[in-house]
């Protein structure tokens, strides 16, 4: 990982400015993340809606957890496409290309006709319209970490990519209570002859107000710079990640894993594991999970805040120590005291906010020039990856073992363990990573 010399420059505090671009930032991200994610609470009435009645229940949830699971294939694609291009034109106008691609596929899913008016043509046009929700997802969480990181002053880089990563988590959490909402409202009945259809209206229409105010965002002042001096990438921004930064790649796609599988697993699947291996009320498991997530995004912010306070290398050192301790009280402790449901699962929520220190590693990793296109390529070849067998992984590992979630969160805890080792064995990135702008990186 070769990166020029520079010179420090004081650190100044975060200003109105810069306030205002993280909250743009993450007000976005988070509608973004609430149109990809709403699609999985309403799988069930979507699938039945969208295919022929008479065909067999499993193939139907086969069929509609498909076309969820497009959204992640068409990640990589999408992101790469939109990093080359914020590489080489800007990250505003790829940033703000990203929402819009996100909106109006999520207000045409609330405006499709079903499969009892148009056919086979009826799942078609939705497996489409996820396949640009994908895409747009893609660009989205790279450009806006190398965006919001390019703004601020380096030394504060860690806060501000720690708590847009938070304001993405808070999608996740506004898609729950929105389906919480609608499912306390409306009879089932009510829900499957259009009440489906609010939740992603309400996600087309906010992202679009959103997309008009990030008019109101500066190109960052690093991509200016790189203008003036005439510095942008000269060759394919794709080929050259590959072809130079092999160990950044490398890198940035197992801190991925880190992000993507804790949060799969411990957020997003443990409500079912809680329901079927413990036996507690789905009401009080989503509950818990509510909470889980609120955790999650404090603790990103506090991974943010050490980070820029004591490195990457002492992050993940204490990060990963603490996953694996509150990962196993929470999946093995839970089942002997479910009374103490809300405060374990808030602990592990906790616990996976390491992951808001990762895009501080990543966006250090690459030079400025092909950044997007780096960041851009780990993270979305390995959110597919990662991302999309996650599930399927641990179901298969849960016919051996019911702890196997456990299992493989404790691995990941020992993945981000061994990333602070390395990262402090590696002393030329290190001191870049602690000392040395992002603007000359």
């Amino acid at each position: 990982m070769a990166i020029q010399k520079a010179t420090t420059s004081p650190a100044r505090p975060l200003n109105r400015q810069d306030y205002k671009t993280l909250t743009l930032a993450a007000l976005g991200g988070a509608l973004e993340f609430y149109d990809f994610i709403i699609f999985v609470f309403f799988a069930t009435v979507v699938g039945a809606l969208f295919f022929p009645a008479d065909i067999p229940e499993w193939l139907r949830q086969v069929q509609t957890f498909g076309i969820f699971a497009a959204g992640y294939l068409a990640r990589p694609l999408g992101g790469i496409v939109m990093a080359h291009f914020g590489d080489l034109v800007g990250r505003k106008k790829m940033f703000t290309l990203s929402i819009l691609l996100m909106a109006l596929p999520t207000l045409a899913i609330g405006l499709l006709p079903t499969y009892a008016t148009l056919g086979i043509a009826a799942p078609l046009l939705l497996l489409l319209m996820r396949v640009l929700q994908g895409a747009a997802i893609g660009g989205e969480v790279p450009g806006a970490w190398v965006f919001v990181a390019e703004h601020v002053p380096y030394k504060r880089i860690g806060i501000a990519c720690g708590t847009l990563t938070a304001g993405l988590t808070v999608g996740i959490l506004l898609g729950s209570v929105v389906a919480t909402l609608i499912n306390t409202s409306m009879t089932q009945d009510a829900i499957h002859d259009g009440g489906w259809r609010i939740p992603f209206f309400l996600g087309g229409i906010f992202g679009l107000v959103a997309m008009y105010l990030r008019r109101w965002l500066q190109e960052t002042p690093v991509f200016i710079e790189m203008q003036k001096r005439k510095a942008l990438a000269e060759e394919l921004p794709l080929k050259s990640v590959v072809v130079k930064h092999k160990k950044a790649v490398v890198v940035s796609m197992l801190l991925t894993w880190l992000l993507s599988a804790g949060i799969v697993v411990v957020i997003l699947m443990s409500p079912t594991w809680l329901q079927k291996q413990v036996g507690i009320a789905p009401a009080l498991t989503l509950q818990a999970n509510s909470i889980a997530t609120v955790m999650l995004c404090i603790g990103c912010i506090a991974a943010g805040l050490f980070v820029d306070r004591i490195g990457a290398s002492k992050t993940f050192i204490i990060g990963g120590l603490l996953l694996a301790v509150c990962s196993w009280m929470f999946y093995h402790l839970t089942p002997v005291y479910p009374e103490y449901l809300f405060m374990l699962y808030g602990l592990v929520g906790l616990s996976v906010g390491v992951v808001g220190a990762v895009p501080f590693v990543m966006v250090r990793a690459f030079p400025a020039e092909v950044r997007f296109t780096g960041i851009s390529f780990s993270y979305n070849v390995s959110y597919a990856i990662f991302g999309g067998l996650t599930p399927i992984f641990v179901t298969m590992l849960m016919g051996v073992s019911p702890m196997a979630p456990a299992w493989y969160v404790l691995a990941l805890a020992l993945v981000g363990f061994a990333l602070g080792i390395w990262l402090r064995q590696d002393l030329n990135y290190e001191d870049v990573v602690v000392e040395r702008p992002l603007q000359h990186s």
